[in-house]
């Protein structure tokens, strides 16, 4: 045998591919075979170790998804319990005549030092750990797994389309949304695989009544009709024996079953249960302090434990007075973060107030006007604070990365400052000084927008998506599951102030392209393209114009990251046209495949409106006149009844096609697609106005309707 193929038959062994086979027969030879009681004690001791460890991971998982084998680790200790039952009732039944250690030295303790040898205590304790067990813990935690698997099931939908919101803003990126695809499609498994595995250690508590019952019965038949025992005698041994053996099995199931209880009672964050406690129990001493009196005055009363409740009343108190005097320190941090986040004109005003002195104003004190600006109120502080968690700073920074790379440049940083001018809840979004959209939000609920088509109304603050002015629902974070099984789209505070900013960014993308960032275009091509940049820039094209149609095709939504194409079509065009407007569209015909595919991906026909050839002329006439006047294609005059009939008309053909789920495309001739454009744009901005000579010859088109 070659040495490949001794490994590939060796590997399976070395990764330990054997080991849960090997577990299960050993668990089926637990039932087979008689166990010496040396053995047994070992496995009751490892079966008690197992339950312990299992309850203590459960106890410090952050998540329920950070434990997925929960489900299988509690079929198989339900297994290995269930064998270990087996296994010991064998030895009970066989060797119980003889008292004390027949079934091993944990049995016998369990039934001796636990209940203090006395099997009615004993059947007393066991009758109460059964009640426990089986209607408390397990009933409780198979109902909420059972619940919980449903509205997970439930929420699928919804939680699918906020990852698909997040990935369209640019707040996450692929692998992300992949990731959290996963992390969704692996919760539901998880409490779908609880909800049955709970059945498990429902069954196992059952099961543990009837295995005492019968091994008493068991036991009282065969000591006094084949040992000789009498029945006091046969039920001391045999009934010490097997509470001894079920308080050993049901023990563990507890353990079991309080872990279960606790994962499925959890809930999603970066602390553990200990941690959980003691900020939300201890963290108000308000109630401690009550509690403290209260036990005060039942000490003080005749005839109660003075010791025990004077005892617990001082300990209230103390655990009160540390906790108070550390909330004292929070406000000096509080107001060092405020003190951060004061602006430099606030800055520079206190500095000269503490220090009393008048210093000479320069040039460094006109601050320049912040090209994007987003102000905030107080109680969204938290919010840009990365000390206190707070996460809009990486979402803004993430969809400046997604708008660079789609419009083709990198666009500048966003300052982000306080504004107590500002009502507590709202945020503005500035651009060169001036305020461009402002809104109020809650940062402690979550937006569940209404994207269409939902289900069913929640309650909740109502109000509207600041970015697209959809309905939406303020709701508590506790209802975000629901809202999601109800159809709507929920977000947090911080991606509602994200998407809002990108939708801000985007139509404003022209303004914020300057003659700095055209320079670092073509400086990136010339090194590419030297020759190129040299046929454009500086000369017969300054940079002003060439920013000035970079800017008219932003302004439109069409993307200049092919830089490239759009140079070797100023190149071409430079030579005898100089105006912007004739660069622009002679560059929209080099994009015209990028822009066609933007507004229609579909490689079917493209369905497009037309203007009836009489109208069409009309505006050319109209064009040709302002042109011979020394004018362009914006100073061309219409008459007004044509101009209020094809915005009209224009306004029902866009809505038809929208209806049908089509992109609206008006399709006229070179000359008047700018001034019908500009025409156009702000009445109806989902129109794309295209130029016969803009779509490639490969495209097919479908005229669908002409306008007269």
């Amino acid at each position: 045998m070659s040495d490949a193929a001794l490994t590939s038959h060796i590997k399976p062994f070395k990764q330990g591919y054997l080991g849960a086979p090997i577990f299960l027969v050993a668990i089926l030879a637990m039932m087979i075979l008689p166990l010496p009681p040396l053995l047994l004690d070992l496995l009751f001791s490892f079966n008690i170790t197992l339950s312990l460890i299992v309850l203590l991971v459960c106890v410090y998982t952050l998540r329920p998804l950070d434990f997925t084998i929960f489900p299988t680790v509690l079929l198989v200790a339900t297994l290995l319990r269930l064998a270990l039952n087996v296994a010991s009732t064998r030895v009970v039944l066989l060797n119980g005549h003889t008292g004390g250690d027949a079934a091993g030295k944990v049995i016998q303790s369990f039934g001796e030092v636990v209940i203090g040898g006395n099997y009615a205590v004993g059947l007393v304790v066991f009758a109460i750990l059964i009640i426990i067990n089986f209607v408390v813990v397990t009933k409780g935690a198979g109902r909420i797994s059972e619940v919980s698997a449903r509205f997970t099931l439930d929420a699928m939908p919804g939680k699918q389309m906020a990852i698909d919101a997040d990935l369209n803003s640019g707040l996450i990126d692929q692998d992300e949304a992949k990731k959290r695809r996963a992390d969704i499609s692996e919760e539901a498994d998880f409490y779908g695989a609880m909800d049955g595995a709970s059945k498990f250690v429902r069954g196992d508590a059952v099961a543990g009544i009837l295995i005492l019952v019968i091994n008493i019965l068991g036991g009282l038949a065969i000591g006094m009709m084949q040992h000789g025992l009498d029945f006091s005698d046969a039920m001391k041994k045999y009934a010490l024996l097997t509470i001894g053996d079920g308080l050993v099995a049901q023990i563990p199931s507890l353990l079991l079953s309080t872990a279960a209880a606790i994962t499925v009672t959890r809930v999603n964050s970066d602390q553990n249960v200990s941690e959980q406690v003691s900020q939300q129990m201890l963290s108000n001493p308000q109630g401690l302090v009550v509690a403290a009196g209260i036990l005060g005055v039942l000490g003080l009363v005749p005839g109660m434990p003075h010791i025990a409740f004077l005892f617990l009343s001082l300990a209230c108190m103390s655990v009160a007075y540390f906790v108070n005097k550390k909330n004292k320190n929070l406000p000096a941090a509080t107001t060092e973060e405020m003190t951060q986040n004061i602006s430099p004109e606030q800055q520079s005003s206190t500095d000269v107030a503490s220090n009393n002195e008048l210093k000479e104003l320069t040039w460094d004190d006109v601050q320049p006007v912040d090209m994007i600006g987003l102000e905030v109120g107080y109680r969204l502080i938290p919010l840009v604070d990365i000390a206190q968690s707070g996460q809009l700073l990486a979402r803004i920074k993430g969809v400046r990365k997604k708008l660079s790379q789609e419009l083709g440049f990198l666009l500048p940083s966003v300052h982000v400052r306080d504004n107590l001018d500002l009502l507590p809840n709202v945020y503005r979004i500035v651009l060169m000084g001036v305020t461009i959209a402002e809104a109020e939000i809650h940062p402690d609920r979550e937006l569940a927008i209404n994207p269409g088509q939902v289900f069913g109304n929640i309650n909740g603050i109502q109000g509207k998506d600041p970015a697209f002015g959809l309905d939406a629902v303020w709701i508590e974070p506790n209802q975000k599951d629901q809202a999601q099984s109800l159809g709507y789209t929920v977000v947090d505070a911080a991606t509602v102030i994200a998407t809002h900013l990108n939708q801000i960014l985007q139509s404003h993308a022209y303004e914020l392209l300057g003659h700095e960032e055209v320079q670092k275009l073509m400086d990136n091509l010339a090194e590419k393209s030297p020759k190129l940049i040299e046929s454009i820039t500086p000369n017969p094209l300054p940079i002003s114009t060439v920013l000035k149609v970079l800017q008219n095709l932003l302004k439109e939504n069409i993307s200049i990251k092919d830089i490239r194409s759009i140079c070797e079509a100023l190149a071409e065009t430079c030579t005898t046209q100089k105006s912007a407007d004739a660069l622009t569209a002679s560059a929209r015909i080099a994009l015209s495949r990028q822009i066609v595919q933007s507004i229609s991906n579909s490689t079917d026909e493209m369905p497009v409106v037309t203007l009836h050839p009489e109208l069409e002329q009309i505006l050319l006439q109209s064009v040709d006149q302002a042109k011979k006047s020394g004018g362009s294609e914006v100073d061309a005059i219409i008459e007004p009844k044509i101009v209020e009939s094809l915005q009209k008309k224009m306004v029902e053909a866009v809505q038809k096609q929208e209806l049908q789920g089509k992109p609206a495309i008006l399709l006229v001739a070179a000359g008047i697609r700018s001034m019908l454009s500009r025409f156009l744009r702000y009445s109806i901005p989902s129109l794309n106005v295209l130029a016969y000579n803009e779509v490639p010859e490969s495209r097919k088109i479908t005229i669908v309707s002409s306008i007269g």
